[in-house]
């Protein structure tokens, strides 16, 4: 039996009778689902009753019913909240006004059902109505549309909803009626073709602009009111820590937003279960809790809260236009996910670790070590793909080129001319599709601890058994293919652990040679920035015959440990607490102060290979789609300046579960990861 805290005790038997109680739909009097003493609905022990083991967020059942539109998105939707159905028309006549194709998305608590004549509003395009239980104000509503990726498609979102509040004419320190905020939030989101012209501006030219809200409206930690202890738990959902003294939101929650911002909140795995009965309430609830959590993780994600008089007064021209349908935008740099071939069964791995095993043995069976721990991480709908089947892989690039990816670095296994997970690429060789594709030589020693030792091997690298120059005539034809990803023209080749090679700069120099024998311009080679420690190189690379560093992070980046005092870990734990946020901000003072051209930096999604090592791994606490998408924007940003083919970005990774880094879709997470790159490289 797991040795768990007596904290670890109750929450394991509490999660049971509340999926037994939840199971019963309509629960009697005294049956009512076990519930945690938490002064609020949305307090972090509840939450961690209420995953159970599916880890999916949820949505109101009914929708999934709905018929999806036939018309293609457009760039920009307008989420509408309806309580007072009375009120919808003066929105509707505001959005006519609208100089760009949107997309028109209801939710209606009103309990009367809705009709939009679409006809009243030229540009808009799909019209979706989606009923809902009158409970969390606006945002249960709009938390809904997120976890049911309905949000998924837009960059940008105007934000807004039928609003009385009647306890305005009555607020000591906020002028004015209900009614004249809502007038304001019109007037100033909407208003007229050219102040919306000027707001889609600010946002094309902008890349610090994460929200726009009406004159007054951004406030600060003067307005916690009593949500702050809310935020708080909220926000350990998202491994984040409060500081109370640098809050800035938009109160009255209408604005103009980045889709992303809405897009990455999915990681809240928020339900109704988090919000109160509706009395009226004007603070301390979860619906005010988020209002001021969304300007939280919109700072976290590297955007700024704006009204309109601090935008851009500059000429903007036709800039608004970058939000129109027709507007062909190219990403910002070339990304390029590590991406990992082992998800099909192989004679090697059946014997070393029993018949049928693959990643997806280990991703399956992790528990969890800690309170709150993203374990096991789970594939969403992609599902435990096997590799040799047809349909994945094309699968995986269509996800990819969505969000603006350029191709995968596939990890290649070469042991003294053995080749070991081989096919899926050796597949992708063989068919015509589209899917572009590097690879780099992983020349470590298999181990049974999955660390490259040299302890415990499975199979290692024998470079006296056959020569490492020999490497290049197993790989010739995968870098000749006129899918590979190049620079400069020359095909990109990759090496783990370079100085791992005996006598590497003649090895290089003859794999050079041997390239352009063949017929290729040469090659672009890179080592990967692990480190003298790790077998990798100090000083000018170049010096060394390469041409330049790939970053690959945890390697040879910042670590600091996690104080992890009040975190409740299983007894078993043995491994090492480490710090995301704390990476994450060195790295970007470290691009402040320039790239080198001769590197190519990276990001990682996160590492924790509990899937692997269960008891003893090596994990970093504070991985969450806003603080990611502030690395990779910064890490983008840092190699602007070049020309674009070498604006190249590395990111650690396409599909490491055992390791939890991944970008494909998560129950965990959805795709909010993958929208994060979206959102940079199309930003």
């Amino acid at each position: 039996m797991r040795r768990l805290t007596v904290g670890g005790v109750k929450r394991r038997l509490g999660r049971e009778l509340f999926r037994a109680t939840e199971a019963l739909g309509a629960v009697p009097e005294g049956l009512q689902p076990v519930k945690p003493k938490e002064p609020f609905a949305a307090g972090f022990e509840g939450w961690l009753l209420r995953r159970g083991d599916r880890l999916a967020a949820p949505f109101p059942g009914a929708w999934r019913e709905l018929p999806t539109p036939k018309t293609p998105p457009a760039r920009v939707a307008v989420v509408v909240h309806v309580f007072f159905v009375e009120l919808l028309d003066e929105i509707l006549d505001s959005l006519a006004v609208m100089p760009i194709d949107f997309d028109l998305i209801v939710t209606n608590a009103s309990g009367t059902p809705l009709e939009i004549d679409a006809a009243r509003l030229a540009r808009v395009g799909r019209v979706q109505i989606f009923d809902i239980a009158n409970q969390g104000r606006d945002i249960l509503p709009l938390l809904s549309l997120v976890n049911a990726d309905v949000l998924e498609p837009y960059e940008l979102v105007l934000k807004v909803h039928t609003k009385k509040s009647a306890w305005r004419k009555d607020h000591p320190d906020l002028p004015g009626s209900g009614e004249e905020w809502r007038e304001g939030f019109l007037r100033d989101l909407l208003g007229s073709e050219d102040s919306i012209k000027k707001i889609l501006g600010s946002f094309a030219t902008d890349p610090a602009l994460g929200i726009v809200t009406s004159t007054g409206s951004i406030v600060g930690p003067e307005f916690w009111g009593g949500d702050k202890e809310i935020v708080r738990s909220l926000l350990r959902r998202l491994q984040l820590e409060l500081n109370e003294d640098s809050l800035q939101f938009a109160s009255g929650s209408m604005y103009w937003i980045r889709g992303f911002v809405l897009q990455g909140l999915r990681a809240l795995q928020t339900s109704e279960w988090d919000f109160e009965a509706e009395h009226g309430q004007v603070d301390g609830t979860t619906a005010h809790a988020i209002e001021r959590l969304i300007g939280i993780v919109a700072r976290e994600a590297g955007y700024e809260l704006r009204e309109p008089q601090d935008l851009s007064t500059a000429e903007l021209a036709e800039e608004w236009s970058r939000y129109s349908r027709e507007t062909v935008v190219e990403p910002r740099a070339r990304a390029i996910p590590f991406y990992l071939p082992q998800f099909h069964t192989f004679p090697e791995n059946d014997a070393w670790w029993g018949k049928g095993f693959t990643e997806w043995t280990n991703v399956a069976g992790a528990q969890p070590v800690y309170d709150g721990q993203n374990q096991p991480l789970l594939p969403s709908e992609l599902g435990f793909y096997d590799l040799r089947a047809p349909g994945v892989r094309a699968a995986q690039y269509t996800l990819a080129r969505s969000a603006g990816i350029e191709g995968f670095m596939y990890y290649y296994y070469w042991f003294a001319g053995k080749k070991l997970m081989d096919l899926p690429i050796e597949k992708l060789v063989a068919n015509t599709d589209d899917e572009p594709f590097c690879i780099m030589w992983a020349n470590e020693n298999w181990t049974r601890r999955w660390d490259g030792r040299d302890a415990n091997i499975l199979i290692g690298q024998d470079y006296d058994k056959t020569p490492a120059t020999e490497f290049i005539h197993d790989v010739i034809h995968l870098l000749k293919d006129e899918r590979y990803i190049r620079i400069d023209g020359k095909p990109v080749l990759a090496v783990y652990r370079i100085t791992q090679l005996p006598d590497f700069e003649n090895v290089i120099r003859y794999w050079r040679e041997f390239a352009e024998a063949e017929g290729l311009p040469g090659l672009t080679l890179l080592s990967v920035d692990v480190g003298t420690s790790y077998d990798g190189l100090g000083g000018d690379i170049r010096d060394h015959g390469m041409d330049a560093f790939l970053e690959f992070p945890p390697h040879n980046k910042h670590w600091a440990g996690w104080e992890r005092e009040e975190t409740d870990f299983d007894d078993r734990f043995q491994g090492n607490t480490l710090r995301y946020d704390s990476m994450v901000l060195q790295a970007e003072l470290t691009m402040l102060e320039g790239v080198d051209d001769a590197r190519y930096p990276g990001v990682m999604v996160t590492y924790d290979n509990t899937a692997r090592r269960q008891w003893q791994p090596d994990l970093w606490w504070g991985s969450n789609p806003f603080t990611f998408r502030r690395w990779l924007n910064s890490t983008v940003s840092a190699v602007s300046h070049r020309e674009r083919d070498q604006r190249v970005v590395f990111i650690n990774a396409w599909n490491e579960w055992a390791e939890s880094a991944v970008l494909e879709p998560t129950l965990r997470f959805g795709k909010s990861y993958l929208l994060a790159v979206r959102d940079v490289l199309y930003r």
